[in-house]
């Protein structure tokens, strides 16, 4: 049976994704995720994907393999410090995200999940919908930057003005 990926559009075999390693392991932590966050996931996926090549499998599972233990506790740790992680707050920043490649703020392919966990750390759900983030400018400026979030600002305000 051939499948098709709604993200890259690559096809493979289902019974050559269940025989390859990786890919099993991918499948596997793909139906621990189900839902919207799991939909979300695989788009994130693909900020990871070059543009002239295809992501392996092995490397799919790699990425979730490393977001798996944080999305289950939903809790993230960044800068020496534990943020709540609930599922709300993956999905709205990989939208972040997403939205950030669409308007060329964010360069991808992703290395790693550094600029994810960044956002996340910022996210604050609104007391009575759980779902609405505060403007993170002001949480920014009152905290050190770290050099990358300064890098990113600068050229940020480069490409602006």
């Amino acid at each position: 049976m051939r499948t098709r990926c709604p993200n890259c559009g690559t096809t493979l075999s289902l019974d050559a994704l269940i025989a390859h390693d990786g890919a099993r392991e991918a499948l596997g932590v793909a139906f621990k995720l189900s839902g919207p966050l799991g939909n979300t996931l695989v788009r994130y996926l693909g900020l990871f994907r070059p543009e002239t090549r295809e992501l392996t499998l092995d490397r799919v599972a790699k990425l979730l393999g490393e977001l798996l233990p944080d999305v289950q506790a939903q809790r993230i740790e960044r800068g020496g410090q534990v943020f709540d992680a609930p599922p709300a707050c993956w999905v709205w920043t990989i939208e972040q995200a997403l939205a950030a490649r669409e308007s060329g703020r964010l360069v991808t392919p992703l290395k790693g999940h550094g600029w994810l966990y960044q956002v996340m750390s910022q996210y604050q759900p609104a007391p009575a919908s759980g779902l609405v983030v505060q403007d993170a400018a002001p949480r920014l400026a009152a905290r050190p930057q770290s050099q990358t979030t300064a890098a990113m600002a600068a050229l940020q305000e480069r490409m602006n003005g």
